[in-house]
Formats: C-alpha cells, sequence, structure tokens
C-alpha cells in the first residue's frame, strides 16, 4: 500500500513538474511572438484602436520580459488588398492575427479555418449576427475579440431629448457596412413606434456621401443618424460643414464623428477598447487562452460626445446640452474638430 502511495505521489509530482514548466515555457523570457494587424481603413476610431493596441502590448511585453513583433498593414477597405495582407501573415506564419473591423475579422476567419491560427477582432459591432462565432461567451473556434455593439435607442432618445419636435429623421450609412445592419434596423424600429418619418440616404465612397448628405438637407430632415459606419466616418470631414451650414444636428455612433466635424458620437470608449484587444491578445499568447472558451469583450455605452464648434455654429448652448443629455447618458463631454486624436493631444 506505501509503495503504491508513494508511486501516485511520485506520478503526482511528475505531473506537476510538467504542468508547471508547460506554464513557465509560456512565459519564457525573451520570447518572441508575431502579431500580424490589419486595419480596414483609415480613419480616426479604428487609428486609435491600433495605437492602444501597439502601446499597451509594449507594456505588457516590457511586464512579461516578452517580445510583440508587430506586423501593421491598412487595406483601406480594398478587398482584393485585404486578402494579400491576410494571405502575408499566413506566408509570415504570425503567431495571432489582429483584424480591425468586421470585413477584415471575416477574412481572417475564412482564410484561418484549416490553419486555426488565432485571431482577435477588434470593434466588430454584431459578432453573433454575421456568424463571426457562436456565441458572445463561448466563441466555440479560432476566433474572439472585442465589440462595440452600439446602443441605438440611447442615441434615439438623446435625438427627441433636444428635439421632442423633430418629425423627419435622416438616416446615412453605408448600405455594404455591417457594422450599419443591426442599428439601423433598430432606428428604424424606434422611429416607426414613435410614428416618426425617415428618410435613407446611403453612399459607398465620399463622393456618394456627400451627394447624400445634400439630399438629406433638401429632404428637410430635422437631424441625422449614422452608426459607427466606417465609410461615413471617412466622409465626415467633407461633409460637416454643409449640416451645419444647414442646422442640422448629425448624431452618430463613435466619437470619432464628433471629432471630425459631426454634432455628437456616442458609444464605447475606442481607446479603452484597443487596450482590452491588446489584453486578450497577451492572455492567449502569453498564458495559453484558448480563442474557443474567451468570451467576446463587451462595453458599456453611454458616453456622448459634442463637438463644441458645432454646438454653438448650431445655436446650442454646450452647459444647456450637458444637462439636456445627463439623464440618458453616463458621460458627456466636449471636442474640437480635428482630423485625428493625435492632432488634439499636439
Amino acid at each position: 500500500m506505501k509503495k503504491t502511495r508513494r508511486a501516485l505521489a511520485a506520478i503526482m509530482t511528475a505531473a506537476m513538474a510538467l504542468s508547471l514548466a508547460a506554464c513557465s515555457g509560456k512565459t519564457e523570457a525573451g520570447k518572441t511572438y508575431k502579431v500580424g494587424i490589419c486595419n480596414y481603413v483609415d480613419d480616426a476610431s479604428l487609428n486609435q484602436i491600433v495605437d492602444n493596441i501597439q502601446t499597451r502590448l509594449a507594456e505588457i511585453g516590457a511586464e512579461k520580459g516578452v517580445t510583440f513583433e508587430i506586423s501593421y498593414d491598412n487595406c483601406n477597405a480594398d478587398a482584393n488588398v485585404m486578402s494579400q495582407i491576410v494571405s502575408n501573415f499566413i506566408a509570415d506564419e504570425v503567431d495571432l492575427m489582429v483584424g480591425v473591423a468586421t470585413p477584415v475579422a471575416m477574412n481572417m476567419q475564412s482564410a484561418t479555418e484549416e490553419n486555426q491560427i488565432p485571431v482577435v477582432f477588434a470593434a466588430v459591432s454584431d459578432p453573433l449576427s454575421v456568424g463571426l462565432v457562436e456565441s458572445l461567451e463561448a466563441p466555440g473556434s479560432n476566433i474572439t475579440g472585442t465589440s462595440d455593439f452600439l446602443d441605438t435607442n440611447a442615441v434615439m432618445n438623446l435625438i427627441f431629448a433636444l428635439d421632442p419636435e423633430a418629425d423627419k429623421i435622416g438616416l446615412l450609412y453605408d448600405i455594404g457596412q455591417d457594422a450599419s445592419t443591426t442599428p439601423i434596423a433598430a432606428a428604424k424600429e424606434y422611429l416607426d413606434a414613435k410614428g416618426v418619418e425617415y428618410v435613407e440616404r446611403t453612399g459607398t465612397t465620399v463622393d456618394e456621401v456627400t451627394l447624400a448628405a445634400q439630399a438629406l438637407i433638401a429632404d428637410g430632415v430635422d437631424a441625422i443618424f449614422t452608426p459607427s459606419d466606417n465609410t461615413i466616418m471617412t466622409a465626415e470631414l467633407s461633409i460637416y460643414e454643409m449640416l451645419e451650414e444647414a442646422k442640422i444636428p448629425h448624431y452618430t455612433g463613435a466619437d470619432s464623428f464628433a471629432l471630425n466635424g459631426a454634432f455628437l458620437g456616442y458609444g464605447v470608449d475606442y481607446a479603452n477598447l484597443g487596450v482590452e484587444t491588446a489584453n486578450m491578445i497577451a492572455d492567449i499568447l502569453v498564458d495559453g487562452a484558448d480563442p474557443a472558451a474567451t468570451p467576446v469583450k463587451t462595453f458599456d455605452n453611454g458616453t456622448a460626445t459634442i463637438n463644441t464648434e458645432v454646438c454653438d455654429a448650431l445655436g446650442y448652448d454646450f452647459n444647456e446640452l450637458s444637462e439636456t443629455f445627463a439623464p440618458y447618458c453616463t458621460e458627456v463631454k466636449g471636442i474640437v474638430t480635428a482630423e485625428s486624436f493625435d492632432d488634439l493631444d499636439g
């Protein structure tokens, strides 16, 4: 009996030693992890995410004594370029891919079905409806990430808190953007229930979005809603002045829109989203977390960012607006017009 116990103890000790060795191997000092990041388009929100991913990974690397070797590229919304970037990541044998925005994440999902390279997505508005994951709690494959899901009803509430008599709302979006599908449907449902008319205008390029914005002005809308749509985001600097001149407030699904001249951006903190994406990357690569069992990270909406320059031009008082919006937000803050968040720091 004693021999049996000694034998069992020896086996357990050996197993623990192997386990500890395996764990220590994951955080082996000096280890390098190759990470490929593909950004969908050059806009303030997505660039802010990428910047914070890189900064946080550098911090984690210093903390844990490892190196994250990052290959970064931007496909500029070109599907062919996107596929080539992902193919290059695979050829370079990256340890993990990061897809910033829904189209990139979906491309990476398809490209890694056989090789099972881990994929972490960032700023995917509705990962469940587009089929990226089986559930938010248990993604079920080699992919997980962070979501910037938008509380559309909250934005609608802000519109009518400011203008209870608004009777025609413009919906401005790119019909091909998956990030717009769910929130635009939610906006229509909200407005239908309220008995308020809405007008849809869409565009897929800056020129088309400009024409769509001009059409909404001609339509006589009282306000315009755009979700976290990257196509409209890239056009905001081209349209905000005409909307400002027409005295039409533009309510949007990200603070970067307000940075680029929209009246208001509502939603998640994209800097924090980038940080949490980086933490997830490190959990998978350094600590051995399984993407299939790593819940998708979601964030509280609630921050309303008002462009104070546009606010003044539209004839509103920022302090009064802050009080009006306070019951519908966790925070109301101001911002001025700039191309990027880095410009504000300067």
